[in-house]
């Protein structure tokens, strides 16, 4: 981490973790990390209910980490950014590698 990084700049990056910090939504950013999806793809693809779905999906894309198009009635989400897809992909290698150490 940059040591000369802003209190302001790590205020932002705490309330971006904080929307990571719940499993149905790092479920919605694996399934984007694929590629754009519908919201009813999102739903055959996670087994959630489409409502609860649609609300985990509003944060994220409030939040800047996922965007969203919309085409006639539907709506097509993709990950906002490269870096999600880095730090999720860097946090989940680091779990894994140390649950087998540990397991």
């Amino acid at each position: 981490m940059n040591l000369n990084v802003s209190d302001d700049v790590i205020n932002l990056m705490a309330e971006k973790f904080k929307m990571l910090a719940q499993p149905t939504r790092l479920v919605i950013v694996r399934s984007l990390i694929a590629g754009e999806k519908s919201v009813n793809s999102l739903v055959h693809e996670t087994g959630r209910g489409q409502a609860n779905l649609s609300k985990h999906l509003k944060v994220l894309a409030d939040a800047g980490l996922v965007a969203r198009r919309k085409v006639g009635l539907q709506v097509f989400y993709r990950v906002g950014s490269p870096l999600i897809d880095q730090v999720c992909s860097l946090a989940c290698d680091t779990v894994a590698g140390d649950s087998q150490e540990t397991g």
